[in-house]
Formats: structure tokens, C-alpha cells, sequence
């Protein structure tokens, strides 16, 4: 078998068959419709905030007592919080700074999981026994627990949160990617192209690799719910940025629990946007899951 030939061996995961199959799947699966409509309209809100927030978010708007919290109107749809700043423009800034925590923090966790991953499974040995050791010393503490502890120990803000949510993801994605790349390094065009005399990099980079980066790419979109999630308890929590004027949906529910018994709606509006932005991520990634992983086809 020439080296051309071995190049053709790699399985169909890589081609357009499955990814049109996977496509017609999704069209055809409700709860991935209902994700992606939650998933563009979470992105959209996120990013046209500036355009679509009626007032700035970090300016009062409106007089405010401590037992007189004007609620939602015409004016001010969301009503006004204890500081008298528009609530509705306080929560679509708020979707930008979620998406952008969300992100940064799942790209990092995603960039150090795989480099963990791909040395696991490229090398395999003591190189794949120390990393492992290490994803498992990572695993046995409770993710929102070992965010927490490392937000505390790099100090309040933004950067710290991030950093703390991406370390929490890391062995995920290296674990995953390990898995993914140990079961196509026993495939036949892999064992075939060992025997003509391609060099491990090139098999590792040019096939072994690519054919394992599905799972890990759904993954990442559950793993985006999940971001959202913990940046925002990390922010109940007064983890994250001391500035009062940035509207983080977890902050503002924080900073609303003096005030449930006269305005309760301040907690329910942020509250809601974090349910229904992870939702959407959460519905896509596993229809994602089952359209593209065939352990999961009904």
C-alpha cells in the first residue's frame, strides 16, 4: 500500500456524509430547533446590546427608596433596581458579559485540555500515566468548588473568574481528547500507515487527531452552559469584579437579596436569563451529542 493509498484509509467521520446526516438530524430533532433559537437569540441580545439597551447600564435613571422600588413599566420594562439603573438594560448587558466570561474561559479550558490530551494520547506511557495522574488529581474535587478555590487565591475580578472556570474544564477536555485518540490510534489506516513508514507526527496531526475532535467539539457547547453557570455563582459569590457598574447577572442577583421581600422581580429577571442561556446551550450540545455520535442515535 503507497502512501496516497494510506491517505484515503481515514474513516468517514471526516467526510460530508456524516456531517449531512448529522444536519438532517438536527433539523428534524425539536429540541435541537428549540436550543438554537434560545442559543442565536442569547448571541444576538449579547451582541447587539449597545444598540438594543434603552438606557446606560451603569447610570441612575430614576429615583429609588430602599421600601420603594419602582417595578416594571413602560418606560423601564424590567422596572429600576435598588440603585435606580433601568433593570432590562442592566440584563442585556449583562448577556455580554456572560458571553464573553463564557467564552474566553471555555477557549482557554479548551486550549489546555487539549494540549494534556494530545500529549496523553500521542506519546501513551509514563507521558500519558503522569498526565493522567494529574487530570485525576483535578477530577476529585468538585468543579464549582476547585473554580472557587482558585478565583479566591488569584483575587477578586474578571480575569480571575475566567482563569478559574477554564482550570476547571481543562482535565474534561483532556480526558475526552485522551479517550478519543487511544481508540483511533488502534484503526486500520492508522496501523497502515505505520507499516509503510509515516512518521507519528504526521499521523497524529493529519488523521489521528482531526477524527477525534467531534466529541470534544459538543462537549465545548455544554461545557459553554456550564460557564455561564458557575461565572455567575462565582459572582453571587463576590468572586469576580468589584465594580458595581458592570452588570453580571450573578452580581445582580447578589446584590438583590436585600430587597426580595419589596421587589422580588430584581432577582427573578437575572435569574431567568441565566436559566435560559444555559438551557440553550445545554439542548444543542446534546442534540449535537446524538446527531453526531452514533453510541447515541435513536
Amino acid at each position: 500500500m503507497s502512501l496516497a493509498q494510506v491517505e484515503t484509509v481515514a474513516p468517514e467521520e471526516t467526510g460530508g456524509g456524516l456531517g449531512r446526516d448529522a444536519w438532517r438530524r438536527l433539523r428534524r430533532n425539536p429540541v435541537a430547533i428549540v436550543g438554537a433559537i434560545l442559543v442565536i437569540m442569547f448571541v444576538a441580545l449579547a451582541l447587539l446590546a449597545p444598540w438594543l439597551a434603552p438606557y446606560p447600564p451603569d447610570k441612575p435613571v430614576g429615583q429609588v427608596t430602599p421600601t420603594s422600588i419602582p417595578g416594571p413599566s413602560a418606560e423601564h420594562w424590567f422596572g429600576l433596581d435598588d440603585l435606580g439603573r433601568d433593570e432590562f438594560s442592566r440584563v442585556l448587558w449583562g448577556a455580554r458579559w456572560s458571553l464573553v466570561i463564557g467564552v474566553v474561559s471555555l477557549l482557554l479550558g479548551l486550549v489546555g485540555g487539549m494540549v494534556l490530551g494530545l500529549l496523553a494520547g500521542a506519546f501513551g506511557g509514563w507521558v500519558d500515566g503522569v498526565v493522567m495522574r494529574l487530570v485525576d488529581i483535578m477530577l476529585s474535587v468538585p468543579g464549582l468548588l476547585f473554580a472557587i478555590g482558585i478565583a479566591a487565591m488569584l483575587g477578586s475580578g474578571l480575569d480571575a473568574v475566567m482563569i478559574a472556570i477554564a482550570v476547571v474544564n481543562v482535565p474534561i477536555f483532556a480526558r475526552l481528547l485522551r479517550g478519543q485518540m487511544l481508540a483511533q490510534r488502534q484503526s486500520d489506516y492508522v496501523l497502515a500507515a505505520k507499516a509503510v513508514g509515516v512518521r507519528r507526527r504526521r499521523i497524529v496531526l493529519g488523521h489521528v487527531l482531526p477524527n477525534s475532535l467531534t466529541p470534544v467539539i459538543v462537549q465545548g457547547t455544554l461545557t459553554l452552559a456550564v460557564a455561564i453557570v458557575d461565572a455567575a455563582g462565582l459572582a453571587f459569590l463576590g468572586l469576580s469584579s468589584n465594580d458595581p457598574s458592570i452588570p453580571e447577572w450573578g452580581r445582580m442577583l447578589a446584590d438583590t437579596q436585600r430587597y426580595l421581600s419589596s421587589a422580588p422581580l430584581l432577582a427573578v429577571f437575572p435569574g431567568l436569563a441565566i436559566i435560559i442561556a444555559a438551557l440553550g446551550f445545554t439542548l444543542l450540545g446534546e442534540s449535537l451529542r446524538e446527531a453526531l455520535d452514533p453510541k447515541y442515535r435513536r
